[in-house]
């Protein structure tokens, strides 16, 4: 493929459809990730939850042939490993960050272990007959010029998670447990002297994000691919915590920002076609990563500079 048609691919309908895409398995994670943030409990086991949850689907929608079945078991063995994380942190103490990066080692060995002992195979369950989440066509986009073919005939998670940027806004902004959860999050030890339940709600917290997050290993797996693949979640959920932040820690900033960390992602997939070292192109989402981090740290550095007060105010003297 020519440079001129890879130039014309990326600024194309198609591309804008596939960004939305490759933005679904960052969003979903990055809206769980925001709601255990909120709550300051942040939940860095993202990533072992979702490549759990793409295994999990796989190998229960394969028994079962059955996607529905496969989702079912998918979202509840994201719930029991961010129980577990929430136990380790609120009733044995552990460190949140440590107990975290555990759970997503456990959740990239265990995983190889579990599908050796099902396959015998160690990098893909190729072997097994995984089932796929079904394709959405909206009769009412069809005829829409542009939009049409960029919002139409995607895979069910996708409405999903862009549907669970306004339900998210709605439940953190609009219900008295959303409330409760962001005043537990900014101080709780004034939450728990007018009577809220901290520990109560960091568990509903870090439950939910794990379930979120689980949808996004279940698309991986049963939408985006339909296989299971060793490590296939590459990144992507500590992609997402840094959505969280980038976005402003709101809902809606958090989807712009998973956008761009997306669209990053389908360029690098875009100029994979071009003679180009592979390993350039596939730094990409992760140089974008970084980059915009480092662009919201300097301006919030500036943003804290400008109304930092000053050491020795001056005094001003009043005219006699």
């Amino acid at each position: 493929m020519s440079e001129a048609e890879v130039l014309r691919a990326i600024f194309s309908v198609a591309f804008l459809a596939s960004v939305l895409r490759v933005t679904t398995p960052i969003l979903l994670p990055a809206l769980g990730g925001l709601i255990s943030e909120l709550a300051g409990v942040i939940n860095i086991a993202l990533e072992g939850i979702m490549l759990t949850a793409a295994f999990v689907g796989v190998v229960v929608s394969a028994y079962t042939q059955s996607p529905w079945l496969g989702l079912a078991a998918a979202l509840l063995a994201s719930a029991l490993l961010a129980l577990g994380l929430a136990f380790f942190h609120l009733e044995l103490k552990a460190d949140l960050i440590l107990s975290g990066l555990a759970l997503n080692l456990l959740a990239s060995g265990g995983t190889v272990f579990a599908l050796y002992s099902l396959t015998g195979d160690k990098g893909t369950s190729a072997a097994l007959a995984s089932r796929a989440m079904p394709a959405l066509n909206l009769p009412f986009l069809e005829g829409v010029p542009i939009l049409g073919p960029i919002l139409n005939q995607h895979n069910v998670m996708v409405y999903i998670a862009f549907l669970m940027v306004g339900v998210i806004g709605l439940l953190l902004y609009r219900t008295r447990w959303g409330i409760h959860v962001r005043a537990v999050g900014a101080n709780p030890e004034v939450a728990a002297s007018v009577g809220l339940n901290v520990r109560a709600l960091r568990y509903q917290a870090l439950v939910l994000s794990g379930v979120l997050a689980g949808l996004g290993g279940v698309y991986m797996s049963m939408g985006y691919l339909q296989l299971f693949q060793r490590d296939m979640i590459a990144g992507r959920g500590f992609i997402a915590l840094a959505a969280v932040f980038m976005g402003g820690r709101r809902p809606l900033g958090t989807m712009l920002a998973a956008l761009l960390f997306g669209a990053a992602d389908a360029l690098a997939n875009q100029l994979g076609a071009l003679q180009i070292p592979p390993q350039w192109v596939q730094m990409i989402p992760y140089t974008a990563t970084v980059s915009a981090l480092a662009i919201y740290a300097l301006s919030q550095q500036r943003v804290t500079t400008r109304h930092r007060p000053l050491m020795f105010p001056r005094t001003q003297t009043r005219k006699r």
